[in-house]
């Protein structure tokens, strides 16, 4: 489940994919357009910043931007770095593999089910970018409604 700190990490990246190259933005201006608790937003954005998603400038005209274009900018990596992986259970992730302790292993039909389901998350999530997200309009809309 996408946690609020993921929705609101990939709002404000959307937010910013909005904004011409290399126009930082002030957390406030952010968080205010978004909806967004600036405590929490100023902690967020520091993890995507560390992530290298973001750059940050101090000072009057600072403030954060995309690290490169939107475009480049992978839905699925964003929310890794806020959410962590994107398995919906240990047992089915490719990078933070455990075992269920109750699972019988490869023939568990849980397991077999949540493999399928993590599969077509990543299908969407990394076939996305923020680019796309911005991007979605008009007839593009109906065609990721659609799609989903």
């Amino acid at each position: 489940m996408l946690t609020k700190k993921g929705k609101y990490g990939l709002k404000a990246a959307v937010f910013l994919s909005h904004q011409p190259e290399g126009k930082a933005l002030q957390v406030a201006e952010i968080a205010d357009a978004n909806h967004i608790p600036k405590k929490f937003l100023d902690v967020i954005l520091g993890e995507m910043r560390h992530a290298g998603f973001l750059l940050s400038r101090k000072g009057k005209s600072g403030g954060y931007r995309l690290a490169r274009g939107a475009d480049q900018i992978n839905v699925g990596a964003l929310i890794r770095a806020l959410d962590g992986p994107l398995a919906p259970l240990p047992c089915v992730g490719s990078t933070d593999y455990q075992p269920c302790p109750d699972c019988d292993g490869p023939n568990c039909t849980i397991r077999l089910l949540m493999a399928k389901a993590y599969a077509a998350i990543r299908e969407v999530m990394d076939d996305c970018s923020l680019a796309d997200l911005r991007d979605i309009s008009g007839d593009r809309l109906q065609a990721f409604v659609d799609y989903i």
